[in-house]
C-alpha cells in the first residue's frame, strides 16, 4: 500500500482508531531505535572483544592459512 493511500484510509477511521494507529506508529519508532541502540551497544562489545595486542596477518599469510585450510580439508 502506498502512503498516499494509507493517508485516504488514515482519514476514513474514527477518531480513535485514528488516535490508536497514532499510538501504534509511536510504539513502533520507539521499539526501533531501542533495538538499534541495543545493537550498538552489542558491536561495540564484539570489537572489544576482537581487539588483540597482534598485528593482522599478511595476504602471504591469509594465503597460507587458506592453503593450509584446504589440505586438511581435503586430503586427509
Amino acid at each position: 500500500m502506498l502512503l498516499q493511500e494509507l493517508k485516504e484510509e488514515a482519514f476514513k477511521l474514527s477518531p480513535s482508531d485514528r488516535l490508536a494507529l497514532v499510538s501504534a506508529i509511536i510504539e513502533s519508532l520507539q521499539n526501533t531505535s531501542n533495538s538499534q541502540t541495543e545493537r550498538s551497544a552489542a558491536i561495540r562489545r564484539m570489537r572489544g572483544l576482537l581487539k588483540t595486542e597482534q598485528l593482522a596477518p599478511t595476504d602471504k599469510e591469509v594465503v597460507a592459512m587458506l592453503e593450509e585450510r584446504r589440505v586438511e580439508r581435503y586430503l586427509q
